[in-house]
Parts: C-alpha cells; structure tokens; sequence
C-alpha cells in the first residue's frame, strides 16, 4: 500500500483569541508581564463597524515567539474561553513564575495554585480576568 500524498499542508497555526472589548486591555496585560512579548499589529473598528468604534478589528502580539492573534467580536456569544484550552508557559526561574502567576491571576481565578503538584516542582494554573487559562511551569 502507497503512502498517502500530503498536499496543502498548513503553514502555520496560530491561537486565535476572540474578546468582547478587553482585546487591547488583554495585549496590554501579556506584553507588560513577558519580558520578550511585543504588539506586531493593531487596526481598530471605525465608526462605519461592525464593531464598536476604537475595539480591536484585529491584532497579533507574540510571546516567546509564539504569535497570537486576536479580536473584539462584534456579535456578543453565548461563549466564552474555557480552561480546556489554555496557554502552557514553561518558565526560567522561580522569580518568573511568581511575577507571571502574580500578574496574571490578579482580578482572575486560581485553577491550582503554585505548588508541587506531583508532575512538576512548581506549577500553577489561572484564569486571567479576561478569561483566558493559563498553566505556568517551573520544569
């Protein structure tokens, strides 16, 4: 049997965030706390829409090289993020993980809280307070 031909493969994935009106408040939040995160791009909705004016049409931002992409959805869900998908940070040190863990659960949820979970020596799980889940790993 012939092994199948791979045609159209993708060139690249890349989380897709979908926020209400905190997109830029959230790109603000993970740019301040990740020493190497940066905005790429900005445009913002104008007066004739869909979305409200000066929300977030769309934008990239990277952390660790990872590019993220995201939006102000016009139409508001009966969704929103949910702890089974999360952004999963190894970090460098215990001083990172804390600052991280800090900035990040502040106005959000404790998942797990920093501790030696059995699986890592230092871990900890939350959700920010725009929803998004994030695990954070000392390995």
């Amino acid at each position: 049997m012939a092994a199948p031909t791979v045609t159209g493969m993708a060139e690249q994935v890349t989380p897709f965030l979908m926020f209400t009106g905190d997109a830029e408040r959230a790109i603000e939040l993970y740019t301040s706390l990740f020493d190497d995160a940066r905005l790429l791009t900005l445009t913002r909705w104008g007066a004739e829409g869909p979305g409200a004016e000066g929300t977030v049409s769309q934008a990239t931002f990277s952390i660790a090289g990872q590019v993220f992409r995201c939006f102000d959805s016009p139409p508001v869900h009966d969704f929103t993020f949910t702890p089974s998908f999360s952004v999963f940070v190894d970090t460098g040190s215990a001083e990172e993980l804390e600052r991280l863990f800090a900035g990040l659960s502040e106005g959000g949820t404790v998942l797990m809280p920093l501790d030696d979970h059995g699986f890592s020596r230092r871990f900890g799980w939350v959700n920010d307070r725009f929803g998004v889940s994030w695990q954070l790993n000392l390995p």
